[in-house]
């Protein structure tokens, strides 16, 4: 199922200059609205639940990227560059915002309600995949998060 897995879809040239997407104009009529999350070259779509006052991530990729769009809930996301030594920087996202997150960017997500996302990446989502390309760091201890 995986014969993509080495396909090459992109390169950093086509990533968003920040971590926070602006989202296109949805089209809309009278049935409703059409809003573009991702309008581009990826290989997994899937959806993440977190419970209210959870930690995720706490790590980065070595070539892996995603957009993260919140659906429901909310969560703080703390970033900085791989191996750097400053303090992370936060920001919070809310439903219908979107984060995206680089190849060899520490990040963490922490919980702040129970929250829905929709995760688009570059990386196929099988675990021999995913295992290989993920660096595991604590950039958040979750003994330490009081919401």
């Amino acid at each position: 199922m995986y014969k993509f897995n080495n396909i090459p879809l992109d390169d950093e040239t086509m990533w968003p200059d920040n971590i926070r997407i602006e989202l296109e104009k949805p089209h809309e009529d009278e049935r409703g609205f059409i809003q573009s999350l991702v309008n581009f070259p990826m290989k997994n779509l899937s959806i993440i639940f977190s419970k209210k006052g959870s930690v995720r991530s706490n790590h980065n990729h070595y070539t892996d990227w995603h957009y993260m769009y919140v659906t429901s809930g909310a969560f703080d996301y703390y970033y900085r560059p791989h191996k750097s030594e400053q303090k992370p920087k936060v920001e919070k996202f809310e439903v219908g915002e979107m984060v995206f997150t680089p190849p060899m960017e520490d990040h963490a997500c922490v919980f702040t309600e129970d929250t829905t996302l929709i995760v688009v990446s570059r990386n196929p989502r099988d675990q021999k995949t995913y295992e290989s390309d993920v660096v595991r760091i604590e950039l958040i201890n979750p003994d330490d998060i009081i919401l």
